[in-house]
C-alpha cells in the first residue's frame, strides 16, 4: 500500500470517526428508503410518492428548525404540536367562517405564534419555571384551545390561495398547462441552489485556510463537495421530472438558509450554543441568558405558526385532532439529525434530514397499511434509539 493510499484512507477514517453522528443519519435515511422500497415493491421510491413524502415532512421540518435552538440551549418544547394545530384552527376559522383573505390570515396567525412564544418564554426565562413544565401546560392549554375554536368540527374548505401554500407548485413558463414532466423553473432553481452550495463550501475553505485552521486535502474536499452536489441534484431531480418544486419546499429552504446563517454566523447563534454548553460560563461571560431564552421561544412560536399554516393548507381543513403527537416526531427528528439532548450541539441542516427520515418511516408504514398502534410503537422506539445513540456517542468521545 502506497503512502498516498494510506494517507487517503486515514483521512477518510478520521472524518468518519469525528463526524459519525452526521454520517449515521444519512446512512439511516438511505437504509430506510431501501427497506421500504423493497417492502412496497418499488412504490415508495416513485416520483409521486417522494413528492408526497416531502409535502408530508414539511411541517415537521419547519418545527425541527426551531426545536434545534430550543434543545441546543438546554430546553425542550412539548407544546409545538398542539400550538401548530391551534394556530391552524384559528387560520381556518378566520378564512372559512369569517371570509378573511389569505394574507391577513397569515399575518394574524404569525402574530399569535409570536405572542404565545413570548408568553411561554417569559415563564421559562423570567420566572425560572422549567421549559418542560411550561410547555407541558401549554400542550394541554392549546389542545383545549383547538377544541374551543373548532367546536369539535372540521373547518373546511379553505380558499385556493391559502391551499396553494401547502399544495401548490412553482409555476411553469414553457408549458404552463402541463401537470407532469420536466419542470424548467424548478430545474433552474435547483441549479442555482447547487451552485450556491459549491460557492459557499469554497468560501468556507478559503476562510479556514486564511485563519490557519486545518482543512481537508483539495482532492478529498472536491470529492466531498461533488458527492453532496450529486445528492442534492438527485433530491431535486425527483421533483423536477414530476410536478416541480412545491412552494412549501421553497419555504423550508429559505428557513434552513436563514437559521443556518443565524446559528453559525451571528453573535446570537454563538450565544445560544454557549447556553447549552455551559450556562454558568455563559452568564459569567456577559451573555443575557434571560433575553436569549425568551427569543428562542419566540422563534419557536413563530415557526409553530408557519407550520400550522402549512399543515392546514396541505390538508385543506382544520380539525380538533390536528397536531396530535407531532411534538414526538419533531423531537425525534431533531435528535436524529444530530442535536444532542444534553445541549450545545446540533445543526439546522441535520434537523431537516432527521425530519425527512421520520416522514419516510411514517410514509413507508402507511404504504404497508400498518395499523396505527404499530406505527406509534415504531415511532416511540425510534425516539428511544435516537437518544441512546446520542448518549453513547457522547460517552465514546469522552
Amino acid at each position: 500500500m502506497s503512502d498516498q493510499e494510506r494517507t487517503f484512507k486515514s483521512i477518510v477514517a478520521d472524518q468518519l470517526s469525528h463526524n459519525m453522528k452526521q454520517y449515521a443519519m444519512f446512512i439511516a435515511l438511505l437504509a430506510v428508503w431501501v427497506l421500504f422500497t423493497i417492502l412496497t415493491n418499488g412504490t415508495f421510491l416513485t416520483s409521486r410518492n417522494i413528492t408526497n413524502l416531502f409535502l408530508q415532512a414539511s411541517h415537521i421540518a419547519i418545527l425541527a428548525v426551531g426545536m434545534v435552538l430550543v434543545i441546543v440551549a438546554g430546553h425542550i418544547d412539548l407544546s409545538v404540536g398542539s400550538l401548530m394545530g391551534f394556530i391552524g384552527a384559528i387560520a381556518a376559522v378566520l378564512q372559512v367562517n369569517f371570509g378573511w383573505p389569505t394574507l391577513p390570515v397569515i399575518l394574524v396567525a404569525m402574530a399569535v405564534g409570536v405572542l404565545i412564544g413570548l408568553w411561554q418564554g417569559y415563564w421559562v426565562a423570567y420566572r425560572g419555571i422549567p421549559a418542560f413544565i411550561v410547555t407541558l401546560a401549554g400542550m394541554t392549554i392549546f389542545r383545549g384551545g383547538i377544541i374551543a375554536v373548532t367546536q369539535g368540527a372540521t373547518i373546511a374548505p379553505l380558499q385556493e390561495s391559502f391551499r396553494a401554500i401547502g399544495q401548490g407548485y412553482l409555476p411553469r413558463i414553457l408549458n404552463p398547462e402541463a401537470r407532469t414532466g420536466f419542470h424548467e423553473v424548478s430545474a433552474v432553481l435547483a441549479g442555482l441552489f447547487i451552485l450556491a452550495y459549491v460557492i459557499r463550501q469554497i468560501a468556507n475553505r478559503r476562510k479556514r485556510v486564511q485563519y490557519g485552521f486545518d482543512v481537508l486535502p483539495a482532492r478529498i474536499e472536491a470529492l466531498r463537495i461533488t458527492l453532496v452536489g450529486v445528492l442534492i441534484a438527485a433530491f431535486f431531480g425527483t421533483l423536477v421530472f414530476y410536478r416541480g418544486i412545491p412552494w412549501v419546499v421553497v419555504v423550508i429552504l429559505a428557513l434552513t438558509l436563514f437559521y443556518s446563517f443565524l446559528t453559525q454566523n451571528t453573535v446570537f447563534g454563538r450565544q445560544v450554543y454557549a447556553l447549552g454548553g455551559n450556562k454558568e460560563a455563559a452568564r459569567l461571560s456577559g451573555i443575557n441568558i434571560r433575553r436569549r431564552t425568551l427569543m428562542i421561544f419566540v422563534s419557536m412560536g413563530f415557526l409553530s405558526a408557519v407550520a400550522g399554516i402549512v399543515f392546514t393548507a396541505r390538508l385543506n381543513a382544520a380539525s380538533a385532532q390536528a397536531g396530535t403527537l407531532v411534538e414526538l416526531d419533531t423531537i425525534a427528528a431533531t435528535i436524529i439529525g444530530g442535536t444532542s439532548t444534553l445541549g450545545g450541539v446540533g445543526t439546522v441542516f441535520g434537523a431537516i434530514i432527521g425530519a425527512l427520515l421520520m416522514a419516510s418511516v411514517n410514509n413507508g408504514m402507511s404504504l404497508m397499511n400498518l395499523s396505527s398502534d404499530v406505527q406509534m410503537i415504531v415511532r416511540g422506539a425510534i425516539l428511544l434509539l435516537a437518544v441512546w445513540f446520542d448518549i453513547a456517542s457522547r460517552r465514546s468521545q469522552n
